[in-house]
């Protein structure tokens, strides 16, 4: 997916193909947000000023690029399951076994469906940790890409949560269902609410607490 040239990408996107689609925008802004990070890590090594942070600084650049490759295969991962799953949708149901079939099928390709964007937002949350370290031991000039960082892991941790719950909702496994919504609960709680503070610490040392 991640192949083709950014306007490509965006083209399809806005096109009627069935992928890519959110879960893997989601997990192609989560990396963008990563990739801000690693930016100001970047920058930040080899200062001087920032020497003291520079061993941990460089741990973050590390642990960083480990979650962009893995994002950018999810954009993959992602488009491989929701295509069959988009298949399913479209069998036909004239008959029982017709019916059968397209059922047995769809709840197939709902598992591994639902699994790909659980595994985004993990590494969305994942994210948002090096975000909120970066935050206090990142260059000062280039604060703001923290923050812009932090708010692009924080839409693409939301956007996943959005895919999981459409295909959970007719999931007829209830103990996956179970066991992903209440990963998927916790993650939510944790980090949207980690990032929310990770962008007000940033804003506030933009403006001087103003």
């Amino acid at each position: 997916m991640l192949d083709r040239s950014a306007k490509d990408f965006v083209a399809v996107l806005a096109s009627k193909e069935p992928v890519p689609g959110g879960g893997g925008a989601s997990a192609y802004v989560g990396a963008l947000g990563m990739a801000l990070g690693l930016m100001v890590g970047n920058l930040t090594v080899g200062k001087k000023k920032y020497q003291d942070v520079e061993a941990d600084v460089l741990k973050i650049i590390e642990k960083g690029q480990e979650l962009i490759n893995r994002l950018e295969e999810l954009v993959q991962e992602d488009a491989e399951a929701f295509y069959p799953l988009s298949q399913a949708y479209g069998l036909p149901k004239n008959t029982e076994e017709e019916a059968r079939i397209k059922e047995e099928t769809l709840q197939k390709a709902l598992i591994k469906a639902t699994l790909v964007p659980l595994e985004i937002a993990r590494y969305c949350a994942k994210a948002i940790d090096l975000h909120e370290e970066l935050a206090l031991k990142g260059s000062r000039l280039v604060i703001s890409d923290v923050g812009v960082g932090v708010a692009f892991a924080k839409a693409a941790l939301e956007g996943a949560k959005l895919n999981i719950l459409i295909n959970t909702k007719i999931l007829k496994d209830q103990e996956l269902k179970q066991k992903v919504e209440a990963e998927l609960e916790e993650l939510i709680r944790v980090y949207t609410a980690k990032a929310d503070r990770v962008y007000a610490s940033v804003e506030k040392t933009i403006t001087g607490g103003k």
